[in-house]
């Protein structure tokens, strides 16, 4: 690929930053890291290099920030992962901002003992082939330290572990998900934050614990201490949540809580001049369908002087349009569109006809399809067929919204009803998530009676978090069909605090994942025994922590059951209908759920 400007006097060097997942999968798998700990990356790395780089006599562009000068590679320290290069004259540069001159630069690579990164070379390109693995090979050194290590990893506490399992499996699906527009991007941006407070964090635990004493025992190192345990502890817990989110598992089962305020759109408020308009939506009409629609619905809803009706040919276009108490009428037909459906007022939006006959298809990709954020939203007799939406076909992010005889066909995720928002569903029908049908989240309010839900990953998923700001969902279950669901009919997701027993998770029918067999197994089936969970991280940390101040001035992480290594589990529950998060459950039928009616998902 061409590097710097398109006139540049340069080499081209290899392309080789758009490889295909799973061919880094299985360079790292097989070749690079295979079962090594964290503490032994650096050298399993180095000896990957040694077998197939070539050691000397070749050509790269040294590619910093600032400039790319071109150099010959004379030898290697893959010990340090370096290469020992000299400069090709005459000098052949690029430079972003600067001025650089021969002599500068002879300056600058004498002060490096012109011992450059490896990553920061990048190969000059050869049509003989010699230097397709060099270049492949550097490629995938360079990738693991932007893009998979983190600084933190090799003084992990518990370095007794496979690090290609629990590091970089997970993170490398991420950076894939994220490539491929398979994350919220709330979330990413929630992810590339936590990672920035964490490394932050990090340099700050690290620079207090080089400047404590060993043998000291002055006011001020025990300030020190103190100071020290608070960012331990604040740096676990950035770890803890950067780990749920690098989790395909837990991403899915905890999700994305993010700031409702940031996503949802203004709302408009009533009309300055008072008046409530009618917004009827068709691409076409018959006489005997205008006909109907006048007799049947537009007389009785403008009877009164100060309602309008206006005409527009999709439904994007008419609920921007509208205003708090507005009603959108729309008529039989198929309505492609290609962005979300925002509802920040109090709107009525209405099929006229059968939820078959009046169908709105979104096509493009986006963080979620419909989102509703007004007081008092009602949807009622429409077709909603979502394709390529990441967060979900229906998003209740706040406020309130009552849906009615409605048919929800997903690609991706159902629906979601965000913390304090409320959701009134009834005589719907909801399949093809490959996530949950509902996600319902702690501090919402449901009402779910006489749905079908079927032919999704789980039919009802419940998240009931742990933490204190959090307030159990109020849940009404009433007449509903839940069946064919390839886990659980209804799973709730609860924090493991020691008591609860269980037995690890394997989510995937065809057997356990690498990242699964790490975890310690597959689930029971349901009704099984389970079997006893280890001592919650709570615990541990206060008393791990409690040694380290009495043990005085042995500073490193402390050794304890890491928060983000707690053993997930599942397994079914008889007693789940009596759970208090349930206002009213009765009449709902459980047929042909993979894993069971019932469940609960610990972490």
């Amino acid at each position: 690929e061409r590097q710097g400007e398109v006139n540049s006097s340069l080499p081209d060097t290899f392309q080789t930053s758009h490889l295909l997942f799973y061919e880094r999968f299985k360079a790292y798998q097989d070749y690079m890291l295979g079962d090594c700990k964290p503490s032994e990356v650096k050298a399993f790395a180095a000896d990957y290099l040694e077998k197939v780089m070539e050691p000397c006599d070749w050509l790269a562009l040294w590619s910093t920030d600032v400039f790319d000068v071109l150099v010959e590679v004379c030898d290697l320290d893959l010990k340090d992962l370096k290469a020992c290069v000299r400069l090709v004259l005459p000098l052949q540069c690029d430079t972003r901002g600067c001025e650089l001159t021969e002599e500068a630069m002879k300056s600058l690579l004498e002060a490096t003992q012109h011992r450059l990164p490896l990553q920061e070379l990048l190969v000059v390109y050869e049509q003989s082939g010699d230097f397709d693995l060099t270049a492949l090979a550097l490629e995938h050194l360079r990738f693991l330290y932007t893009h998979i290590w983190r600084q933190w990893d090799e003084e992990d506490e518990d370095d007794d572990f496979d690090y290609f399992v629990r590091c970089v499996e997970p993170r490398l699906r991420l950076y894939y998900d994220i490539l491929e527009d398979r994350v919220p991007l709330g979330l990413v941006a929630e992810y590339r934050s936590l990672l920035e407070k964490c490394s932050q964090c990090f340099q700050q635990f690290s620079a207090l614990r080089r400047g404590l004493s060993t043998d000291s025992d002055t006011e001020l190192d025990n300030v020190s201490m103190v100071e020290g345990l608070k960012l331990y502890d604040q740096l676990e817990t950035f770890k803890r949540k950067l780990h749920i989110i690098e989790n395909p598992l837990l991403r899915y089962v905890l999700g994305y809580r993010g700031n409702a305020s940031q996503q949802s759109v203004q709302s408009r408020g009533p009309r300055a001049s008072g008046m409530k308009v009618v917004h009827v939506v068709t691409a076409s009409c018959s006489t005997i369908q205008l006909q109907s629609l006048l007799s049947d619905r537009l007389l009785p809803l403008c009877s009164s002087e100060d309602t309008e009706i206006q005409f527009y040919r999709d439904p994007v276009s008419a609920v921007e349009m509208c205003h708090q108490g507005d009603v959108v009428l729309v008529l039989p037909g198929i309505y492609s569109v290609s962005s979300s459906i925002f509802l920040p007022d109090s709107i009525t939006i209405e099929g006229f006809g059968l939820p078959d006959e009046v169908v709105i298809e979104k096509k493009n990709k986006g963080d979620s399809f419909v989102e509703s954020t007004g007081a008092d939203v009602r949807l009622s007799n429409i077709k909603f067929i979502q394709h390529d939406a990441i967060e979900g076909i229906l998003c209740v992010r706040q406020g309130t919204l009552h849906m009615e005889n409605c048919v929800l066909q997903c690609e991706t995720t159902g629906v979601i009803v965000r913390t304090a928002a409320r959701l009134t569903m009834n005589m719907c029908d909801l399949y093809g998530s490959k996530g949950a049908g509902v996600e319902i989240y702690p501090g919402s309010i449901c009402s779910l009676v006489g749905n079908g839900i079927h032919h999704c990953k789980d039919g009802i998923l419940i998240k009931d978090f742990a933490d204190e700001l959090d307030v159990m969902p109020s849940i009404t279950m009433e007449n509903n069909v839940i069946h064919n669901n390839e886990g659980y009919g209804v799973i709730l997701v609860k924090s493991n605090n020691g008591e609860q027993p269980g037995v690890p998770l394997d989510r995937s029918p065809a057997g356990p994942t690498a990242e699964d067999k790490q975890q310690g197994g597959v689930a029971d089936p349901p009704n099984s025994s389970a079997g006893v969970q280890p001592e919650s991280a709570e615990n541990s940390s206060s008393t791990d922590c409690d040694v380290a101040a009495a043990s005085g001035r042995k500073w490193h992480f402390i050794r304890q059951l890491s928060r983000n290594k707690e053993t997930s589990c599942s397994r079914a529950v008889q007693d789940l209908m009596d759970h208090q998060i349930f206002v009213s459950i009765q009449g709902n039928q459980f047929r042909r759920n993979g894993m069971g009616d019932l469940g609960t998902f610990f972490y």
